[in-house]
């Protein structure tokens, strides 16, 4: 478990160190969850992008986020391997592809989603309600840089 380390708390107390071990105790309790659907982590939040609003190319999506081209062409390989997106030629430019769920997609987002609540739930349930809210918060403030 990521959270036994056994580090000083010199090391225990840095801002680093506590994003990192929540990350990782984040994907400790969902990854198992996900793997029912088939699916991680990574290749949910894709299908979470490329299910919100109108089509989107696989180039914006990488921009949007902060992926690689190349990372974002792959990624969207083993969906499309899966079933679960399809791409299609940009109306009047050949050059992109347009990244769309297909119906299994589309019920595998859904079903992610209930699925990352409630691993979020599992990792903040030491939390109140308010200290969790909180917590969510401050770390979209500090994401956006405000």
């Amino acid at each position: 478990m990521s959270s036994d380390l056994g580090a000083p708390p010199a090391v225990t107390r840095r801002l680093g160190y506590l994003l990192k071990h929540a990350q990782l105790r984040l994907a400790e309790l969902a990854e198992p969850l996900y793997e029912p659907l088939g699916v991680t982590g990574r290749q949910l939040a894709l299908l979470t992008l490329f299910g919100e609003g109108p089509a989107q190319s696989q180039q914006d999506g990488a921009a949007r986020l902060g992926v690689d081209r190349t990372t974002m062409v792959a990624l969207v390989d083993e969906l499309e391997a899966k079933g679960l997106v399809r791409r299609e030629v940009a109306p009047g430019d050949r050059r992109k592809r347009l990244v769309t769920l297909t119906a299994e997609g589309e019920r595998v987002r859904a079903a992610g989603e209930e699925v990352t609540r409630r691993a979020e739930a599992l990792l903040l349930d030491p939390l109140s309600e308010r200290d969790a809210e909180q917590l969510r918060a401050a770390l979209g403030r500090v994401v956006r840089g405000e």
